[in-house]
């Protein structure tokens, strides 16, 4: 447990960097904070391991107040990662993951071994090793800050932007490798981001600071998306806070449609007794012998002759059934020419569809449940019911 108690970070110009800030982070969490620039983020990260101290208040861990330890004890006792790795350039990659076990007095053989291992748990391949940070990309170097901060097995990670100067596509495969090793290994990770879709997918709790450092919310993100404190977090969360309230439901309760899923050599007689089975579906899924989708097709085009793969619709991305949340099925159908969305299990097979109004019904249905479930003895909504409820599921379904 890392308890932060009325710490203020002021400068000797008169700047207000942090104000009277008090936060508890759980132990084996992630905890967010995320905020505009200059709301003192960095700030609160750096007086967590002492390279900035504060002017008043006091940070504990475990009990201790930080000032009562050795500062360079303190600081390799915690992972650091930040913003373009900051490796050593002129290290190779094992080198620099063995930085902090060899400070510690670790040999050269075990620092190295524990590096090989760090190298597979982040997945860079071992053939990297000898290479030095400039002949990896910018992903690749990101994934060597985080194995060099998991090297000496720190109970805390702090995490300064760690993924902000990556693509896209690469940064969510970050995430999800980082949400993967936390599952494995139980850290206390502070997280520092100033993207709120990123504090939300990561966060077990997520702090909105604004700015000159003062906390505005403290919250599990679904109960942050439900219930915004004031108006400042909810310009922040921005207008479709909603739709992201959507990756706390899963998609296991969805009734999903079986009829309208055939095979590219089936008959027009079985495409005949699909019809009839289900006749509201305009269209049916075409999939290949082993049942992975191929695209959709009018009943009619399918029964005149032979399929004719090159002219079937696109079926869009489909989603995993029960490894995806309501946010991920309702943007399936949304981008599907049908308007339906394609189930599929974890090999990839069809395993049904779903149209945007069955996903609208579960989700009204999901909101329901949700509210009924948070009610309060006197019948009121206990949005930390609703937050501890969401932020228990949150890490499985998010995206």
């Amino acid at each position: 447990m890392i308890r932060i108690d009325t710490v203020t970070k002021r400068y000797p110009d008169g700047t207000v960097a942090v104000d009277r800030l008090s936060l508890e982070i759980p132990d084996r969490s992630i905890t967010v904070l995320v905020g505009p620039s200059g709301c003192g983020k960095t700030t609160t990260l750096r007086m967590i391991n002492r390279m900035v101290e504060p002017s008043e208040g006091s940070i504990l861990l475990d009990g201790v107040d930080i000032r009562e330890q050795p500062v360079n004890s303190l600081r390799r006792s915690m992972g650091y990662v930040i913003q373009n790795a900051g490796l050593f350039q002129h290290r190779t990659i094992v080198d620099n993951i063995a930085t902090v076990p060899r400070l510690l007095g670790w040999s050269r053989s075990k620092s190295r071994a524990r590096a090989m291992e760090l190298m597979e748990r982040v997945g860079l391949d071992s053939a990297l090793a000898k290479r030095y940070p400039y002949q990896l990309s910018g992903g690749q170097q990101q994934r060597v800050g985080v194995a060099r901060a998991l090297a000496a097995d720190p109970p805390v990670l702090l995490m300064d932007e760690p993924f902000s100067a990556v693509d896209p596509v690469v940064r969510k495969g970050l995430q999800d490798e980082l949400l993967r090793i936390q599952d494995e290994l139980g850290k206390t990770i502070v997280f520092v981001t100033h993207d709120i879709d990123e504090a939300i997918k990561l966060g077990t709790t997520v702090a909105v600071l604004r700015t000159g450092g003062r906390l505005a919310q403290y919250a599990p993100p679904a109960e942050l998306l439900t219930a915004p404190a004031d108006a400042f977090v909810e310009d922040f969360l921005g207008t479709d806070r909603g739709i992201r309230r959507l990756s706390f439901f899963g998609t296991e309760g969805l009734e999903l449609k079986r009829a309208p899923i055939v095979t590219v050599d089936t008959t027009a007689e079985e495409v005949a007794a699909r019809t009839d089975v289900d006749d509201d579906v305009p269209y049916l899924l075409v999939t290949d012998r082993d049942g992975r989708p191929l695209g959709w097709s009018e009943p009619a085009a399918l029964a005149a002759g032979p399929v004719d793969v090159a002219r079937l619709l696109p079926h869009g991305r489909p989603f995993r059934h029960g490894g995806e949340s309501l946010r991920a099925a309702l943007d399936c159908a949304v981008l599907s020419p049908t308007g339906w969305a394609v189930a599929v299990d974890g090999t990839g097979r069809a395993v049904g569809v779903v149209s945007q109004q069955a996903i609208g019904e579960a989700i009204r249905t999901a909101h329901a449940e949700r509210t009924t479930g948070a009610a309060g003895d006197d019948g009121s909504t206990g949005g930390g019911a609703l937050g501890d409820a969401d932020a228990a599921t949150g890490a499985e379904v998010a995206g």
